[in-house]
């Protein structure tokens, strides 16, 4: 399970939308919105995508990801 706020605190912090995140990770918004809000399942290939597209760090990865 993603941490949300975290993570929803990030793309604000980068200026990032649901959509900028969806297009960068080749999904549907809807499909977006769903992962970021633990509604549908985040596989690890696509938090470690979305970690690169938010330049988390790999020690905080964990942080971020594993909640």
């Amino acid at each position: 399970m993603i941490n949300t706020r975290k993570i929803k605190s990030r793309m604000c912090e980068m200026g990032l939308t649901q959509k900028d995140v969806a297009n960068a990770l080749h999904i549907a918004q809807p499909t977006a919105n769903q992962k970021i809000n633990n509604i549908r399942p985040m596989d690890l290939q696509e938090a470690e995508d979305l970690s690169k597209i938010l330049k988390i760090d790999a020690m905080d990865f964990a942080e971020y990801f594993f909640a």
